[in-house]
C-alpha cells in the first residue's frame, strides 16, 4: 500500500514576522464600559442616555484621542449600535464580553494599550467642550497630578487626599477659594441622590491648590476621571468577583495615592452625570457643544520615584492624625482660609 504524503502546511514566511509595530499617533485613551442588558425597568431609558454620552464624547475630544468601548454583556440592540460605531470608524476599539464586572471590563481595554493619558468613564456622562484642555492645564501646572476629575465636588477634599495635605501643609498654594459653579455641584449630588451632601458653605468655598493662573480642587470622583498612566499599575487593577459598586473603583483610586500622585478636580464643571433617564437639558447641552477639531499637545507627565514607605505614612499615620482629630482638622481649615463659623460646618 503506497505511503500517504501529507500536503505542505505553510508556503513561504509570514511577511509580518519581525516587522516593527507602527507607533501610534494617539496619546489619550478613553475607556467606557457599557452594561445595558435590556430596555426595561432601571434600563428603560439607558440607550438614549448612552447615545447622548457617546455623541458628546465624539464631539468634544481632540483628533489624537483613542476611544475604547467595552460591551460588558449588553443587549443585541446595544451591540448593534456599538458595532455600527466601530464599523464607521467613530470609535477605535470595541471589545465584546459577557458581564464580567466593571473593573474587569476596564482591565480588558487598559492592559491592551499603553497611552500616556487614560480617561475611565461611565456610560452616562455628558461631556462639554474643553474638558481635555482643562485636564491638561492641571497636569502641566501640577507635576504630581495623577487623577483629574472634570466634575468638581468640594466635599471630596478628604477622599484619598492625605498626600496633598502632607505635601502642601505649610504652602500658601493650598488654600480655600470661591466656588465657580455651585449649581453644577448641586446638579451632581442631586443626580446621585445625595442633595443633602452639600451644606451652604460647600457651595461657597472649596479647597484648591494653585499655581500661577491654574487652580485645581482637592479631591476627585471616579465616575469620570483622567489618569496619568504612570500613576496606575501597568498590569491593571486586579480581578474582582463583584459586578458593580463604589468599592470596585477603590483599587483604581488608591493606586494613584500609593504612588505619590494627587487626586484633583477642575474648578469649572466640564462633565455631567446623567443617570438612567434622559431629560431635555441634556439634549440642549449636547446641541450647544461644537465639534472639536483642534489638536492639543500632550501635557508634561511626570513619573514619580518610588517611595512606598513615605506614601504609606502619608495615607495611614498622617491622614489619621489630620482627619480623625476634630479640633486639629477644624483649625487646619481655618489656617487655610475659612472663618471659624465656616470651618465648624465644613
Amino acid at each position: 500500500m503506497p505511503k500517504k504524503i501529507l500536503g505542505v502546511m505553510r508556503i513561504g514566511s509570514n511577511p509580518q514576522i519581525e516587522k516593527p509595530l507602527q507607533s501610534s499617533e494617539y496619546f489619550h485613551q478613553v475607556i467606557m464600559p457599557v452594561y445595558i442588558p435590556n430596555n426595561e425597568g432601571y434600563f428603560k431609558d439607558s440607550f438614549n442616555v448612552l447615545r447622548i454620552s457617546i455623541d458628546s464624547l465624539l464631539k468634544t475630544v481632540h483628533p489624537k484621542t483613542f476611544i475604547s468601548i467595552v460591551n460588558n454583556g449588553s443587549s443585541p440592540e446595544i451591540i448593534a449600535y456599538l458595532d455600527d460605531l466601530y464599523q464607521n470608524n467613530k470609535i477605535h476599539e470595541l471589545i465584546h464580553t459577557n458581564n464580567i464586572g466593571k473593573v474587569n471590563a476596564i482591565n480588558k481595554a487598559f492592559v491592551g494599550q499603553s497611552f500616556p493619558l487614560v480617561t475611565i468613564t461611565d456610560a452616562d456622562v455628558l461631556f462639554l467642550n474643553n474638558w481635555q484642555k482643562a485636564v491638561y492645564d492641571i497636569c502641566d501646572a501640577f507635576p504630581k497630578a495623577g487623577a483629574v476629575c472634570t466634575t468638581p465636588n468640594s466635599r471630596a477634599l478628604k477622599q484619598l487626599t492625605e498626600n496633598i495635605f502632607f505635601d502642601c501643609f505649610f504652602s500658601k498654594s493650598l488654600r480655600f477659594t470661591n466656588v465657580k459653579d455651585s449649581q453644577a455641584m448641586l446638579d451632581f449630588v442631586d443626580s446621585i441622590g445625595n442633595p443633602w451632601e452639600l451644606r451652604p458653605i460647600h457651595k461657597q468655598k472649596c479647597l484648591t491648590v494653585n499655581h500661577k493662573e491654574t487652580s485645581a480642587m482637592v479631591g476627585a470622583g471616579h465616575y469620570v476621571c483622567t489618569y496619568n498612566r504612570h500613576a496606575l499599575p501597568e498590569e491593571g487593577f486586579g480581578k474582582t468577583t463583584d459586578l458593580m459598586g463604589k468599592k470596585l473603583m477603590y483599587n483604581v483610586d488608591v493606586a494613584v495615592v500609593k504612588k505619590g500622585y494627587w487626586r484633583l478636580s477642575t474648578v469649572d464643571n466640564f462633565t455631567y452625570h446623567m443617570g438612567n433617564s434622559s431629560e431635555k437639558w441634556m439634549y440642549e447641552k449636547l446641541q450647544n457643544t461644537i465639534q472639536e477639531k483642534n489638536e492639543i499637545e500632550l501635557p508634561r507627565l511626570k513619573k514619580l520615584k518610588s517611595a512606598p514607605l513615605l506614601n504609606g505614612f502619608k495615607i495611614t499615620v498622617f491622614g489619621a492624625l489630620l482627619f480623625s482629630r476634630h479640633l486639629f482638622w477644624k483649625n487646619f481649615l481655618r489656617y487655610k482660609g475659612l472663618k471659624k463659623g465656616e470651618a465648624k460646618y465644613y
